[in-house]
């Protein structure tokens, strides 16, 4: 079958890999409807996320048909129609029944790389790195996915497959970033990033009674998008000062919660941002901090950070400081899927969240590549590239 390739730094190519076959009794075979590329995957692909290896397939964002099901799968049937959660959980240990899906003891098959890197393992996640499992991506004619039961969910008839295919991260990640951010009715939220994942945390904010929300970015689709689907109030930050623009639009105190939705490769149009990309770029620190220290500085006192975008390791010039000083609360997680998608395709099918207008663009298997070029550099104002086969 067909595959995406991560074949080296900034290379990726279109191969023939062998087709999956299942390797245990609750191991379903989903054929690819529609994938997406996503931010975090420009990590992967720029060689910033350790224990990649040539011929990884890549893609963790996905919708498919089920053809084929373990003895001991109880849920699905061949022919469904299923969106599957990026982070793999066994639905057995103390983590997953306590839903924390992503911090799963038993579906990361490399814990030793993971326990080195923050102490202990995460879950296993599709097509992440050998750090995060080494399961084989969605970028592909064919995805095993382990532990179905738990981790695939019916799509809804009415549900169109772009709609569904941004449940399986983008959707429940900013949602997950609203929710632990205990964003509550009355509150004034800030969002930093108008991808996917920051719209979609700005949709939440807004749903759950949130005064007034702002996103933050400098693409102009974005932004747009940003005020025209979740209802937030777009903030350009290379046309004005975020943080003096958040003060004065909150009587000076500042947001109640900051989310930062942009990871370890954040922009800004300051000096900083240089110094950030030049330690970055000598492998002297593993991720660009940049709109975290924005949100802790633009954050109310006694306010609360939550960082939901994807960081490998270790950054420098941390305002500790800040958190202790202002009493802060910081949180971070990475996306709790099986919480949160079943409800998700609820609200979508009753019209609450809109996700179909993410797919700004739709391309073969055989153009990827391209995809994630247009996507990487933000050209014909692509915000999400479709994947189909």
């Amino acid at each position: 079958m067909k595959a995406l390739c991560w074949e080296g730094v900034n290379k990726l190519s279109v191969e023939q890999v062998p087709d999956p076959e299942p390797r245990n009794d609750q191991d379903i075979i989903v054929r690819l409807i529609a994938g997406t590329t996503c931010g975090s995957d420009l990590h992967l692909i720029g060689g910033y996320i350790p224990a990649m290896r040539a011929g990884d397939v890549i893609g963790h964002e996905f919708v498919g048909e089920v053809v084929e099901t373990g003895s001991a799968v109880r849920r699905h049937r061949v022919g469904d129609r299923v969106v599957v959660c990026s982070f793999v959980g066994c639905g057995r240990c103390w983590y997953c029944a306590n839903d924390l899906w992503s911090l799963c003891d038993n579906t990361n098959t490399n814990p030793g790389i993971g326990q080195a890197l923050f102490g202990y393992e995460t879950a296993g996640i599709f097509g992440y790195s050998h750090a995060m499992g080494g399961l084989r991506g969605s970028h592909a004619e064919y995805v095993r996915v382990p532990f179905a039961d738990y981790g695939a969910f019916k799509v809804p008839e009415g549900i169109d497959d772009t709609s569904a295919l941004f449940v399986s991260d983008s959707v429940p990640t900013g949602w997950m970033g609203a929710d632990l951010a205990g964003v509550k009715p009355g509150d004034v939220v800030a969002v930093w990033g108008c991808g996917a994942v920051g719209q979609m945390a700005a949709r939440a904010a807004v749903l759950k009674g949130a005064e007034r929300v702002f996103s933050i970015d400098r693409v102009p689709e974005r932004l747009a998008m940003a005020e025209r689907y979740a209802g937030s109030e777009a903030l350009d930050y290379t046309a004005t000062d975020v943080a003096a623009e958040l003060r004065e639009r909150t009587g000076g105190r500042g947001p109640d919660v900051c989310i930062e939705a942009v990871g370890m490769e954040a922009h800004s149009d300051g000096p900083m941002h240089l110094y950030d990309q030049a330690k970055q770029q000598l492998r002297l620190q593993t991720d660009r901090p940049t709109a975290v220290r924005q949100a802790i500085h633009a954050c109310r006192k006694a306010g609360t950070v939550f960082v939901l975008g994807v960081f490998a390791g270790a950054v420098d010039k941390f305002p500790l400081g800040a958190v202790v000083n202002k009493g802060l609360t910081v949180r971070g997680a990475q996306m709790h899927g099986q919480r949160y998608i079943p409800m998700l395709l609820e609200r979508l099918a009753a019209g609450e969240i809109e996700t179909a207008q993410l797919a700004t663009h739709t391309l073969s298997l055989d153009e990827a590549p391209r995809a994630y070029d247009m996507f990487k550099e933000k050209t014909d104002g692509c915000v999400r590239a479709v994947i189909r086969p």
